[in-house]
């Protein structure tokens, strides 16, 4: 999400995140002319929706209501002098009648009004006395102090006195409050897998660690392992595994150099919701459609975007200025992150993975689970949620007949950057179509592409419309491989640039020739660089890293490619790669770089899911244990010690980047809902708030949970959908089984086909009253069966013993077989079975 906006990118220093007496001594002169309005409101000037007025000494205006932005209603002075270098303590007074968050800034009096100070106030109706101070980066003569006022829908009274800002005061210094140096996931831990903390200490020899329960009860002790300095954080550190301890409990504490941690659980159910959460963020952040409150209690708000005043809406959308000349409807998908932008590109890791996470197991995802309007329909919801954004991706194609048509564009969002808060519907900013791009083209085939399949049990017209789509798309693209989104192209919204997309076009080849299985796809996976290098880069994939997803799509997904047992190799051995990172890293994180990334939770989460996807090849417990563990850092087990997951641990992140998850701007309004990834430390803090009280911070230590820190605590579409996968996956409690099954197609024909089914007990134990369960690829359905009872829903397939053949001795088998359509498409073997619940190993 890289949004650079001019207006934010000042060169701010240290400023205390809370209000804090500034200090006294050495003040310079004041700068404020007539802060205590003795001689009436002037030089203080408003804008032209309200009046100033003194009364009881006090600067006072009657803010009008309905406005969409902070700076629609300010009051200001003109023509302070600052020097560069100089810290200023600012203070005043200032009530809300009733309670509001107002705004106030310290910038320049132009375009681009760069902030050189800013602080979000709560004002209560009592008042209150603020006191700041900040370090000016450049010198001149007519700064301007502003306090913006606007975006309330309800009308309210704004009072001041006091204004003050001198020179001379001593910086103050932000230190995060990071509570135990014991740090542990504040969630929990699994009882069967591993259980590490990390204790911050300035002691070098092992030191006494004691597990108790809730009874405070020592359960387990044991001596830690010092690890030295740990680089993403600068602390000395040591490793506490405790991981001999699986007894389930809640309430659990660790306490090691006199320090003991937050309270956590140890439990088998502990990721049961947190899929479903992750997964249930995608519905209150769709555009176009009213948010029920019936459904998300808190968080309904009427349709964004459909073209009822004051918005302008997206249901005939144009170009910007001389890119062309039509309209299109482009209603729906989902807003990008805290802004009203939608984004191609990253819409289509987003919606990739979503569908991703289902294909994965397609049982555990029935319909009803998420509560939405789609529920009760009979396709799985996760499937219903993933179609808003996809039928926004196919809305964003060029028309046949137009220039370039089959590509897609960029994006589409706001003409121009808008304030926070501001709820969808009332956005008043005109939308525009962004030139089309290669990148984008190609995120519409790879997802069309798989769309295609996954749909065709449940809506044959719709996957026929994507898979039509994607091939056009395909076809764009080849014949325009360098068409770039143009990086300077980030007002009203992100620029999303992205100047290699090679590897978007062998993802999109890969899930053609997935869907298709046709030699024109399969031909271009086999000759692409990025088929045999190592892709497996040390940050992860992303939406501008994207050969990741073709490799693990083609590793994972049924196909008949002639190299495809490398091709899982490949994954297996990136997977080394991230578990010999993680194990060498103090804090237990797959992800060691020297600066941290924009949204670098993602990261390590999209490097979970190649650990992840590794134990689904292999079945080998270091894999899945390595996920369990990675997991701890985003939960909890980090410097910062904090959960990054709203609603997840006892401190959490919760004020997270929005324009309607925003209550920390406005009380009335929410955070942002249970299950929600903030992006996370970002070494290059280039928003203003980071800026001003982030400066020289380890890695580790670059984020701070406000709402104003767009670089740092951004919550997105493409950062909860890894979040759902790895949740997905730590939620699943399927073991493996000592069963074999062999599925074998004895005929087919146009539109039919025959198999054979065995299903071995390689265990010590027998089986009885078995069940067998798979999923196809596609649209396939199973007609007449033997030697079983065989049921279909969508994709997945059950068969079950019955009464002759129901139970399976060890060393023994059982087989049955059974008709089967086709309709088109790749008709490859299952490759992933489970017998009473567990897959076979």
């Amino acid at each position: 999400m890289k949004r650079y906006r001019a207006a934010l990118l000042a060169l701010i220093t240290t400023l205390a995140l809370s209000p804090v007496p500034a200090a006294a001594a050495d003040e310079g002169p004041e700068q404020i002319v007539n802060g205590t309005f003795d001689t009436g409101t002037a030089p203080w000037w408003g804008t032209a929706n309200i009046t100033l007025a003194v009364e009881d000494g006090r600067l006072c205006a009657d803010i009008p209501g309905g406005t969409a932005n902070p700076w629609d209603v300010i009051i200001g002075q003109d023509n302070l002098p600052l020097v560069a270098g100089e810290t200023y303590a600012y203070r005043f007074y200032a009530s809300g009648t009733p309670a509001k968050v107002g705004k106030a800034l310290i910038q320049l009096p132009v375009d681009p009004w760069t902030q050189y100070f800013a602080a979000n106030p709560e004002l209560s109706v009592s008042g209150n006395d603020y006191a700041y101070t900040f370090t000016a980066p450049v010198s001149l003569t007519n700064a301007q102090a502003v306090f913006q006022l606007g975006g309330s829908a309800e009308p309210w009274r704004f009072c001041m006195d006091d204004v003050s800002l001198k020179g001379g005061a001593e910086p103050e210094v932000y230190e995060p409050d990071t509570g135990p140096r014991v740090r542990v996931n504040m969630v929990g831990y699994l009882p069967a897998g591993p259980k590490k903390a990390t204790l911050v200490t300035s002691e070098t020899s092992a030191l006494e660690w004691e597990l108790k329960n809730a009874d405070g009860k020592t359960v387990a002790r044991g001596s830690t392992v010092p690890r030295g300095v740990d680089d993403s954080s600068g602390q000395n550190v040591h490793t506490i595994d405790f991981g001999a301890h699986r007894k389930p409990g809640t309430g659990y504490t660790l306490t090691a150099d006199g320090e003991t941690s937050r309270p956590f659980d140890i439990e088998e159910d502990l990721y049961d919701e947190l899929p479903t959460d992750a997964l249930k963020f995608y519905y209150p952040q769709r555009s176009g459609i009213e948010i029920l409150d019936s459904l998300r209690p808190g968080y309904g708000r009427p349709a964004g975007h459909v073209g009822v005043a004051p918005n302008q809406g997206d249901v005939e959308v144009p170009c910007q200025p001389g890119v062309c000349d039509y309209t299109l409807n482009v209603k729906g998908g989902w807003y990008d992150a805290g802004d009203h932008g939608k984004y191609v590109v990253n819409g289509g890791i987003s919606v990739h993975q979503l569908m991703s996470t289902y294909e994965r197991d397609k049982a555990a995802f029935r319909d009803g689970r998420l509560n939405i309007p789609e529920s009760g329909n009979g396709r799985p919801d996760i499937l219903d949620e993933a179609r808003w954004e996809q039928e926004f991706l196919l809305s964003m194609q060029v028309p046949d007949g137009e220039p370039l048509a089959g590509m897609a564009h960029h994006k589409i969002h706001d003409q121009a950057w808008t304030g926070l808060p501001l709820l969808p519907h009332l956005d008043p900013q005109p939308r525009e179509l962004h030139p089309p791009s290669t990148a984008a083209t190609l995120n519409l085939a790879a997802t069309a592409a798989q769309a295609a399949r996954l749909f065709a049990p449940y809506d044959a017209a719709f996957a026929a419309k994507n898979l039509a789509a994607a091939r056009k798309a395909w076809a764009a693209a080849k014949a325009n491989p360098e068409k770039y989104a143009d990086p300077n192209d980030g007002v009203g919204g992100g620029a999303y640039s992205d100047g290699n997309v090679s590897d978007e076009f062998y993802w999109a080849a890969a899930e053609l020739f997935i869907t298709t299985g046709e030699k024109e796809f399969k031909d271009f996976v086999l000759a692409s660089p990025h088929h045999t290098g190592d892709v497996w880069r040390d940050r992860g994939f992303d939406w501008g890293n994207t050969a990741q997803l073709g490799r693990l799509e083609l590793a994972t997904v049924p196909n008949a490619l002639p190299d495809r047992a490398r091709v899982r190799q490949s994954v297996v051995q990136g997977a080394e790669k991230y578990l010999a990172i993680q194990q060498a890293h103090p804090y237990g994180i797959p992800y060691d770089v020297p600066d941290y990334d924009w949204g670098s939770n993602n990261l390590v989460l999209n490097n979970l899911v190649v650990l992840a996807t590794a134990y689904d090849l292999t079945g080998k417990e270091k894999y899945r244990a390595a996920v369990r563990e990675g997991m701890d850092y985003i939960l909890g087990r980090n410097a910062l010690n904090q959960s990054y997951v709203t609603g997840y641990g006892e401190v959490a992140s919760k004020n997270q980047h929005s324009r309607w998850y925003a209550r920390q701007l406005n009380p009335e309004l929410p955070n942002p809902p249970r299950g929600t990834l903030a992006g996370g430390p970002n070494s290059a803090i280039q928003d203003p708030v980071a800026q001003r009280l982030l400066q020289g911070c380890k890695p580790q230590f670059c984020y701070i949970d406000d709402i104003e820190s767009w670089a740092t605590n951004e919550l997105t579409i493409n950062w909860n959908s890894p979040l759902a996968w790895v949740s997905a996956f730590l939620a699943d409690r399927g073991e493996r089984s000592d069963c074999k099954v062999r599925y074998s197609a004895h005929g087919s024909w146009p539109g039919g086909f025959t198999t054979q089914v065995v299903i071995e007990n390689v265990g010590k134990k027998a089986v009885d009253g078995w069940q067998l369960r798979w999923s196809f690829l596609a649209g396939q359905q199973v007609g007449h069966s033997w030697g079983a009872e065989v049921s279909q829903d969508g994709s997945v397939v059950t068969a079950k013993g019955t009464g002759w053949n129901d139970r399976i001795k060890p060393g023994g088998a059982v087989t049955f077989g059974f008709n089967g359509t086709n309709p088109s498409g790749p008709n490859p073997a299952p490759e992933v079975f489970h017998v009473n619940g567990a897959r076979c190993g």
